[in-house]
């Protein structure tokens, strides 16, 4: 009979190890999975055709709770772009590659900081100077499980 519970109690011991671990690893494999699909849209992003007289200058994107308050991972991906064209010409080029409003908006950037970003810390490395440069930005999703499980979304 000793035995018997013995083996039960290796036995749960052993499942409550798995579902630990399984768990870990959900939560640690959450980040990196969410990280790659931003980057990816991020990619996307940079290697839309630009314009006329407009350089690319820089990429960045995060991932996390960005905006807001609640639960929820956003993705948010962005390029700076230095260009002679205006604000509305930039707007309405950028627009033709936009599936949603959230795709492919366009804004004067003026310093290195990106204010669009609330929560966290989201930069250009580039000094700027003068008014021609642009952030072209989308907010990313994914849908996923993944989604869900990001800590760093809550």
């Amino acid at each position: 009979m000793r035995n018997v519970w013995i083996v039960i109690g290796v036995t749960a011991a052993a499942i409550m190890a798995a579902f630990f671990v399984c768990v870990a690893g959900i939560l640690f494999l959450a980040p990196i999975r969410n990280d790659s699909v931003s980057k990816k849209t991020a990619d996307s992003l940079a290697n839309l055709p630009l314009p006329e007289d407009t350089e690319l200058i820089e990429k960045v994107y995060k991932t996390g709770k960005l905006v807001g308050n609640g639960n929820g991972t956003q993705y948010f991906e962005a390029i700076l772009i230095k260009s002679s064209l205006s604000l509305e010409e930039l707007k309405a080029y950028y627009s033709g590659f936009a599936e949603h409003e959230w795709e492919c908006a366009v804004e004067n950037q003026e310093e290195s900081r990106i204010s669009l970003v609330e929560h966290g810390n989201l930069t250009f490395q580039t000094e700027m100077e003068g008014d021609e440069y642009y952030i072209v930005y989308s907010w990313g999703s994914n849908q996923g499980i993944f989604h869900e499980l990001d800590l760093r979304g809550h």
